[in-house]
């Protein structure tokens, strides 16, 4: 197990490229098991969640060929089971989206529990009720087990925009007979992403970016090569790091498309950006203070389905409005245990009060104190968002349980330390 040990108040300088979208990483994988023809992937993040995403797929007879840290190539000439392997699925929550791609190849696909960040109840039944729509047949024994073929095509309203069922009845429907029109489809960029990889197999989707998607099956797919772009989660934490600290970095390659609502997020904080071609800059030296809502109401920061702002972004913006002249509420309404970090931050010196499950009041600026003693991290973006903290206290923080944070953030200490941060990690 690795600790990170943190000298904080040093201000962070200098130029970093983001990795690989971790969420586009797995039902890109997940797509190579509908050809059998070669597909390589570049820029994928090398982290631990994908590397047991690689386990799954060459578990399930995938052969799989690292050209390098971020360069794979994939190919499902057949699959030898339609289980994935248990133990690594309990470690992925991504792993359920290899259930779409296994029906639509093999007519069968059996799963036990997923794993991922403890956050809160993560439902699937979204996810099975998609499916069932292509005409997948459900039993419940040990584990779930769907079968169905040939699926074919149908008009889908998703219960919830949820993200890996989109994914996973976009891959099924790919090879279905038929179109499928698939209403009230999550659009974030990793599912933008699956759609074009699967575009550039030979599906035909339409609607990309939308809500509103229709896919003509097909009944075959070919190779494809993909480069997977950057990681908006990865980018809005140096966002963070660099107004926290009163440093200034310049985030290369930083996807600025889909940045337009973290942007705007951040700046209800006071954060300033500029724009260099595809490049973020976070000038040095910035005062940061709520702008407040008109009449001087306190204004709210809250999550939804894209193009709100990512929930995944909520815990680092948390931690950068404690300092932040002002009072500001975030109300995460996707996920019951996401703030559950906040007594963390409450040890340290912020100001916050926890006002149930979901809000937490935020009143800056705050003066944070190091952790020397050692807190743990619960779990990815919580985790990224204390080492923000941490960075931007006085004296020395230890933060523990840094598996969780390697799972989404490739290198994280060897990038900041490139910054200058004061970052060194223990194995203990």
């Amino acid at each position: 197990m690795d600790e990170f040990v943190i000298d904080g108040g040093v201000p962070l300088r200098g130029t970093v490229t983001p990795s690989g979208n971790k969420n586009a990483a797995f039902p890109l994988i997940a797509a190579a098991l509908l050809t059998d023809e070669p597909v390589r992937l570049y820029n994928l993040p090398d982290i631990a969640d994908v590397r047991t995403m690689l386990a799954l797929v060459e578990r399930l007879g995938v052969e799989v060929d690292r050209h390098d840290p971020h360069t794979v190539s994939l190919r499902a000439r057949r699959i030898t089971t339609t289980t994935p392997d248990p133990a690594l699925l309990r470690r992925v929550r991504g792993g359920l989206v290899l259930m779409g791609p296994l029906l639509a190849r093999e007519g069968e696909a059996r799963v036990e529990r997923s794993g991922g960040d403890q956050i809160g109840r993560r439902r699937i039944d979204t996810h099975v009720l998609g499916l069932q729509a292509l005409g997948a047949v459900m039993h419940q024994d040990d584990g779930l087990v769907l079968r169905g073929r040939p699926l074919r095509g149908a008009d889908i309203l998703l219960d919830e925009a949820s993200v890996t069922a989109t994914e996973n009845v976009v891959l099924a429907a790919a090879l279905a007979e038929g179109t499928t029109i698939l209403r009230n489809a999550a659009c974030e960029p990793h599912v933008q992403e699956t759609c074009a990889l699967l575009a550039a197999m030979g599906a035909r989707i339409e609607g990309l970016g939308s809500n509103l998607l229709r896919i003509h099956g097909v009944t075959r797919l070919h190779g494809a090569e993909f480069t997977l772009g950057p990681d908006f989660m990865e980018v809005g934490s140096f966002m963070a790091l660099a107004v926290v600290t009163g440093g200034e970095i310049i985030v290369k390659n930083a996807g600025l498309e889909h940045l337009r609502m973290a942007l705007g997020v951040f700046g209800r904080l006071g954060v300033r950006t500029r724009a260099d071609g595809d490049d973020l800059i976070l000038p040095a030296g910035q005062s940061l203070a709520v702008r407040p809502d008109l009449g001087n109401a306190i204004p709210t920061i809250d999550d939804g389905p894209w193009p709100a702002f990512p929930a995944d972004l909520m815990s680092v913006a948390l931690v950068t409005a404690t300092q932040a002249e002002g009072a500001v509420l975030f109300h995460e309404k996707m996920y019951e245990s996401r703030l559950f970090f906040v007594d963390k931050l409450i040890g340290m010196g912020a100001r916050v009060v926890l006002c149930d499950p979901h809000r937490a009041l935020v009143h800056g600026p705050g003066r944070l104190r190091g952790e020397p003693t050692g807190i743990p991290s619960p779990d990815i973006r919580a985790g990224i968002a204390l080492v923000v903290a941490a960075l931007c206290a006085e004296g020395r923080t230890v933060i523990r349980s840094v598996d969780q944070i390697d799972r989404g953030y490739e290198n994280i200490d060897a990038k900041l330390e490139a910054l200058g941060a004061r970052i060194r990690r223990v194995r203990v």
